[in-house]
């Protein structure tokens, strides 16, 4: 069966938010639209967002939301200090997954695990074959993320890896040295594959044996082409709304629906849709753009 969640992102709620310049959701308004959207999960976004322990389990059941996932990277290719720094902060999120995971009816939450990328990669996103890892760089990666993998599986979860945008998994062909070289199966977000040249056609058929976790997001590649050459194309991308409403991009949005259902996906499917929120227009546009994805994908789940 598939259960569908959304995720603070698409409510503005991320990294590159700018509180600054608007007022964001509270962590409990923002399950309130969630659940208000028709939405049964939701991402943890930044860990204490919605609580920490049983604060968290209360919230969620509070709004009659499972945990479905939540971003947690790592930077995998810097140094042993960073890495480990990261690792050791990492912890404490890990065991609220596998604390929600104890008492969570159906699909339990996925750790999932990314790559933090570095200046190399946030200057071209689309990425570019030379930036991609080998040798013993490719290994200490590889190596890096089976220690993590190790870690989550030792408390119960299942990892699951999100291939991005402006990191070191981020190419179909780094996606492909991925599944050839780790254990742990795969995030597949149709808008980063996007991102990143892929197909998601082609390549969810053939990769759809490690998929066990679903982002769906629909792209504006017109606005990826344009952050080409800027001095901060990363902000440039998502603040310029490179990620739109389900059915208003470049995705085949019936073409994947129709795959992913056709493939047998038992799991979360998250809808996403990245945005910078810029103004008090930007924070109810943003409100009404979840509910109508929830519209749209009832086609294919009530």
């Amino acid at each position: 069966m598939i259960t569908i969640a959304n995720a603070p992102v698409s409510y503005g709620v991320f990294g590159l938010s700018r509180p600054d310049l608007v007022a964001l959701p509270t962590g409990d308004e923002l399950l309130a639209l969630v659940s208000e959207a028709g939405y049964d999960g939701v991402d943890l976004g930044a860990h204490g967002l919605f609580g920490t322990g049983e604060a968290l389990i209360g919230n969620l059941n509070r709004h009659g939301l499972g945990l479905a996932g939540g971003w947690v990277d790592y930077p995998f290719t810097g140094s042993d200090a960073e890495f480990d720094a990261a690792f050791k902060a990492a912890l404490p999120v890990l065991d609220d997954f596998a604390l929600v995971a104890a008492q969570q009816q159906g699909h339990g939450p996925l750790p999932t695990i990314a790559d933090a990328g570095d200046a190399a990669r946030k200057a071209r996103p689309g990425g570019a074959p030379e930036l991609q890892l080998s040798g013993a760089a490719w290994d200490l990666f590889v190596a890096r993320l089976e220690r993590v993998a190790a870690h989550v599986r030792s408390l119960g979860l299942e990892p699951t890896f999100h291939h991005h945008a402006v990191t070191y998994i981020e190419t179909p062909a780094e996606i492909d040295a991925f599944l050839r070289d780790t254990t742990m199966d795969l995030t597949f977000d149709t808008g980063h594959l996007l991102l990143g040249g892929g197909d998601p056609a082609t390549d969810f058929r053939r990769w759809a044996e490690r998929i066990n976790h679903l982002h769906l997001k629909d792209v504006n590649l017109t606005v990826l082409e344009q952050a080409k050459g800027s001095d901060d194309p990363v902000r440039d991308v998502w603040e310029k709304r490179v990620f739109v409403a389900l059915g208003e991009g470049d995705l085949d949005l019936d073409g994947i629906v129709g795959d992913i259902t056709d493939s047998g996906f038992d799991g979360w499917l998250v809808v996403e849709q990245d945005v910078v929120l810029m103004q008090q227009a930007d924070v109810d546009r943003a409100v009404a753009d979840q509910i109508a994805n929830r519209e749209t994908i009832r086609r294919w789940f009530a």
